[in-house]
């Protein structure tokens, strides 16, 4: 639109200096005809010369014919207003107004094109006074513009009237319309300078609403133009209906200038709606009335239906004729507005010849009387008839419905120039200087002031959105006589009142019309209201069995926990309903957690009574009080839920739902992953670090961390959402009494909880394929995958049935029982049936024995660069595996190794699992010492014995006693040597082994292997059976008898390693690979087991204590920590240091057996 504006006044400015010239066409010089009078100020007015054009002329914006009562009357009533506002000298005085009247032709488009001619001479003017007319060239313009425009009457049609406002608004110029009655322009955010002399249409769709109401006519059809005029109307009209009863069968809407065709299918449409909606309410423009007559008796309509028009029919002629007997009996809203006698008298002696300040007079008198003016600028050669003198207008003369207030719109801006004048102008006659030029802002103040008579006698006066009172006639189109028509005033709308004159509406020829939809329903029945409408059609029904008659239209329904009484005119309450001890599913879930809860208690006993043993201390004592304690919560839930609801009972229930499987998750949690760990760790290599956070008091901490998150958890819920109780309606017949938790309430526990579970399973998974002895994973992997079975099923039971307390209290306790019966009751039937079962060695050792010689200290090197192959190499075609009471032992042979530095360590470890004699553990550690000058002396080397061969038995502990030897000679099959301090005694004393081929010759000596598969598979109390097989010889065929253990021999002071270092210190190394070749001999040092025959070491005069590596099986005595010692927690470890014992330190091997509480 903007864009539009100043392309006008770029071709302005051009045809101002000459330049272009004009640019129009004929057609648009045509339109471009103005009624121009001259005066100190200049009004413009817009108004419908010319009818609108039709469909096809519409791109061309072709005018359509001339219009006497909208367009010639309105023009003469215009320059006749002025006329006698000039001559008035106590109006504006010694002030003439004059006016620029241009036509709009009843189309947007066209009124628009007129409006930027208003602006363009507004514009020009201001640059006039400021100097600023310039040609292109710089020359002066020798153009001489008119005055400006104050302001704008008109134009009649609504939607013309928005799009004129929305650029005068833009140049502050003020708009008085005389018809325009959208109700859109009330709004003064969007149109700020537009005023009306008439009502808005909101008061006009009430008057109609009323007529309706009035004559019970229920059920109506709507019809109305497109535009705002007739939607904005018609849309009033609908929700003033809809909030009277009334019913719209179906609303319609077409353009005034559609063609027959439209009207056709409309007036199908309205048929279809007989014989019920015979009432058709028609917010329409005149010529769309007009086009619904013409239809109607192309298809035979007339006297089928009724119209109620809007004030564009009003009491028009031009409406109805022709078409008169399709009209008769049609209502209509006319505003009211009296005929202006004083107009008549001018209008009715108007001449063409004498008439030249209007310009479309000729063209007009032409087309009233079809003739022609001969010699006549505007001479109309269609007629052949020339005009006679003696031709007046007072012939079928009809006064415009609304000269009224086009006359009243033209006072109303000479009554606000007026008033701008005298507070502009004080004592002053005439346009003084603070009024030039005028500005728009002011004048719009001083014209909603304006308050004076108008030309009925009524007041005329603004509201604060610039529309007028409203006051309308009712006219009713009746047959007066034979081939006679006319409308007849039958009532008036005055301020919200209806007056009619029923009689004269309804004479006794006529019947009152009956458009109603439905008959009145019978007793007990309610009239069910069609949807989307308020108040329209009905069926007669009864009302739904939760509902009571209200009144005659409405069914009301119950609230929420009432019902309605036998006679339907009122509610009774429902009794409230709790789940109840004596009721069947209760009373299965209390019986199924009071079993629970004696197995729970039972299980707790026996785990009590039983804490030493070994099947319980293996299963993390500790952690399963906390399952126990959770899973005995659960079942207590149970009881808390069906109880009857109160808030102390809903505090319970959200804390025993959320933390009795927050415990027992949280301690299963704990316990699966620490056993992945231990298992994860044993996997990857032998000698690995010792896992952190492995202790009870550790696992403590992380279970009741792990608990106090759902504490937590549950605290946030208790302060967002407080526990209490209300009243759930799974459906409208019930009423039961719950506490209020939401479903973030219950979904945000269970989600933590179900972490847990998740987690649990996981892990569970993971430790799914641990040995035959750590099979208790396998239960805990069962126990998650049937609890993850449970809680998938009770989701979509709770959430989708209304049996949620009842499903909370089995899922709650089956996934106890699953806690309870898996994972414990095995335990519970080993200790009670199978006592033979409770041994530690069924739940500690593999039941496989194994050992393993090589360097500790490259097999550490080894096994950070390769696989665990290297380090615990088993060859089939060397090894020998022997057979000892069921067990296996499996040794490879030294291999050989370069030593690392100045030493060599080798050592054999075997570990023992005996059914007969059970909870006994053997680690045999030979291992050897020597330096490179030891192979070229034959002096013994003497040095304290801190790293001598220690064998242990658990059972007979505190009987036998380690002792110490000093080696000789190496043996060629193998030596076991001990570092030992200096002791006198005697060879007599002392038992030997035989030499090599001592041994090949005698049967009862055998390998090294087949003596120490012997003393494996009778491990007892007597360990001096090894001191008989191992004997060391200077050379090969030369006995030696070398002490090794016996139990003879008064033990002594031990002097201990100066420094201790753990199993994460130790850093093993590859074994010793040995082969066949001859060596010189040397002097073993304590503890060395080779092969073949090796040179004699020098003394050594000083030991010193190697890192030594436990090369045997993962056992859970890793696990346990003795606080009090300074030495490795496990035997194992403790014989690798080759430290002796004594009643102490076999006092602590035993405590550290009995106290461990690993689940390995």
């Amino acid at each position: 639109m903007v864009f539009l504006l100043f392309l006008a006044i770029l071709v302005l400015k051009e045809d101002v200096c000459g330049n272009w010239g004009l640019l129009v066409s004929a057609q648009a010089n045509e339109r471009r005809v103005v009624a121009h009078m001259p005066g100190d100020i200049i009004i413009g007015a817009l108004f419908s010369v010319h009818h609108q054009p039709t469909v096809d002329k519409v791109h061309e914006r072709k005018c359509g014919e001339v219009r006497e009562q909208y367009g010639i009357q309105r023009v003469e009533a215009m320059l006749h207003t002025l006329d006698r506002i000039n001559l008035d000298p106590t109006l504006l005085p010694n002030i003439t107004l004059g006016c620029e009247i241009r036509d709009s032709c009843w189309h947007s488009a066209v009124a628009l094109e007129q409006s930027i001619e208003f602006i363009r001479d507004s514009l020009i003017s201001a640059e006039e006074e400021q100097g600023l007319m310039k040609c292109v060239d710089g020359s002066s313009s020798s153009f001489h513009s008119k005055k400006p425009i104050v302001g704008v009457i008109g134009p009649g049609s609504s939607s013309v009237a928005i799009q004129v406002q929305n650029l005068l608004q833009l140049f502050n110029i003020p708009q008085i319309a005389y018809s325009a009655t959208s109700m859109d322009l009330s709004d003064k955010t969007l149109f700020k300078y537009f005023m009306r002399v008439v009502p808005s249409d909101a008061q006009q769709a009430r008057a109609m609403v009323d007529i309706v109401k009035r004559y019970n006519w229920t059920y109506v059809s709507a019809v109305h133009t497109e535009g705002n005029y007739g939607e904005s109307g018609m849309e009033a009209f609908k929700d003033m209906s809809a909030k009277e009863g009334i019913c719209i069968a179906h609303s319609y809407k077409i353009y005034s200038n559609a063609g027959e065709q439209s009207f056709d299918k409309l007036l199908e449409k309205l048929r279809s709606h007989l014989p019920k909606a015979r009432v058709v309410a028609c917010f329409c423009e005149g010529m769309t009335v007009r086009g619904l007559l013409m239809a109607m008796r192309r298809l035979g309509l007339a006297g089928e239906f009724l119209l109620l028009g809007s004030d564009g029919w009003a009491d028009r002629y031009d409406v109805t004729d022709g078409y008169q007997r399709e009209a008769v009996g049609g209502i209509t809203i006319k505003l009211q507005s009296p005929d202006v006698k004083w107009f008549d008298d001018y209008y009715l002696q108007l001449q063409p010849e004498t008439n030249h300040r209007n310009p479309w007079f000729q063209e007009f008198w032409q087309h009233r009387f079809q003739c022609r003016l001969k010699g006549s600028l505007q001479e109309n050669t269609k007629f052949n008839k020339t005009c006679s003198s003696n031709l007046t207008l007072r012939t079928q003369h009809v006064q415009d419905s609304k000269m009224g207030f086009v006359i009243n719109a033209i006072y109303s801006m000479a009554y606000g120039l007026h008033n701008m004048q005298t507070i502009l102008c004080p004592g002053y006659a005439g346009l003084c200087d603070a009024m030039k030029p005028i500005d728009g802002r002011k004048l719009l103040d001083s014209l909603m002031k304006a308050n004076f008579t108008g030309v009925s006698g009524d007041m005329i006066s603004f509201d604060e959105n610039g529309d007028s009172p409203g006051r309308y006639e009712i006219m009713n189109f009746k047959k007066m006589g034979k081939d006679y028509f006319d409308y007849i005033n039958v009532g008036s709308w005055d301020n919200g009142e209806l007056k009619m004159d029923d009689d004269e509406v309804w004479s006794k020829k006529n019947v009152i019309i009956r458009s109603v939809c439905s008959d009145p329903c019978e007793k007990g029945e309610i009239k069910v209201i069609r949807k989307g409408e308020v108040s329209c059609c009905w069926t007669c029904t009864r009302c739904k069995e939760n509902e009571y008659v209200f009144d005659e239209y409405t069914c009301k329904a119950c609230e929420l926990g009432s019902w309605p009484t036998d006679d339907l005119t009122g509610c009774d309450l429902i009794p409230v309903q709790y789940l109840r001890w004596g009721d069947p599913e209760p009373i299965a879930a209390v019986v199924f957690a009071c079993l629970g809860l004696l197995a729970t208690m039972f299980v707790t006993a026996i785990f009590i009574m039983y804490r030493d043993t070994p099947v319980v201390k293996s299963s993390s004592r500790e952690l399963c009080y906390i399952i126990l304690a959770g899973i005995f919560l659960g079942y207590l839930c149970t009881f808390c839920l069906i109880a009857k609801p109160q808030q102390i009972y809903c505090y319970l229930q959200r804390i025993g739902i959320g933390l009795s499987p927050a415990m027992s998750y949280s301690a299963l949690v704990t316990k699966t992953n620490r056993i992945a760990r231990i298992l994860a760790g044993s996997k990857k290599k032998i000698c690995t670090k010792k896992p952190r956070f492995m202790s009870a008091c550790a696992q403590l901490v992380i279970a009741f961390i792990l608990i106090c998150v759902q504490l937590g958890i549950i605290v946030a819920l208790f302060i967002m959402e407080p526990p209490d109780i209300k009243h759930d309606y799974p459906s409208i017949r019930e009423v039961y009494l719950i506490c209020n938790t939401t479903n973030l309430g219950v979904v945000t526990p269970l989600g933590y909880n179900g972490l847990l579970i998740l987690s649990c399973t996981f892990y569970a998974f993971k430790t799914r394929n641990v040995p035959a002895n750590f099979n208790e994973a396998k239960y805990i992997a069962f126990t998650m995958y049937t609890t993850c079975i449970i809680w998938l099923a009770f989701v979509p039971i709770y959430f989708g049935s209304n049996y949620k307390i009842i499903t909370m209290c089995f899922s709650v306790s089956l996934s106890a029982t699953v806690a309870l019966g898996c994972m414990f009751v095995p335990k519970v039937y080993i200790i009670l049936a199978k006592p033979e079962r409770n041994v530690r060695s069924a739940f500690t050792t593999s039941t496989v024995v194994r050992m393993h010689v090589g360097d500790g200290k490259s097999s550490s090197a080894a096994s950070r660069s390769s696989s665990l192959i290297n380090l615990w190499k088993r060859r089939g075609s060397s090894g020998e595996t022997l057979s000892s009471n069921g067990k296996s032992v499996t040794w490879a042979p030294n291999e050989k190794s370069t030593s690392r530095g100045a030493h060599l360590w080798q050592r054999l470890s075997i570990h023992i699992n005996k059914k007969e004699n059970p909870n006994q553990t053997a680690v045999i550690k030979p291992f050897s010492k020597s330096t490179d000058g030891s192979r070229h002396s034959s002096a013994a080397a003497t040095f304290p014995d801190s790293s001598a061969k220690t064998l242990y038995d658990v059972s007979e502990a505190e009987e036998h006693y380690p002792a110490q030897y000093r080696a000789q000679t190496p043996s060629p099959i193998s030596t076991v040597s001990h570092r030992t301090a200096s002791l006198s005694r005697t060879e007599d004393d002392v038992p030997t082994f035989q030499t090599e081929q001592a041994q090949r010759s005698s049967s009862s000596q055998g390998s090294l292997m087949e003596q120490i598969s012997s003393v494996v598979t009778r491990f007892t109390a007597n360990i001096s059976e090894l001191n008989s097989m191992m004997l060391s010889t200077t050379t090969p065929g030369t006995m030696v008898a070398t002490p090794l253990c016996s139990s003879y021999l008064i033990p002594r002071e031990i002097q201990l390693p100066t420094t201790m270092t753990t199993f994460a210190e130790i850093q093993p190394l590859p074994s010793i690979e040995v082969n066949g070749a001859s060596q010189s001999g040397r002097k073993p040092s304590c503890g060395s087991v080779k092969e073949g025959p090796s040179a004699e070491a020098p003394a050594v005069p000083k030991p010193e204590l190697e890192e030594l590596v436990a090369l045997t099986p993962p056992s859970p005595f890793r696990d346990s920590v003795d606080s009090g010692s300074a030495s490795p927690s496990s035997p194992a470890s403790e014989s690798a240091l080759c430290i002796p014992s004594s009643p102490k330190y076999d006092s602590l091997i035993i405590r550290d057996y009995t106290q461990s509480s690993s689940s390995l």
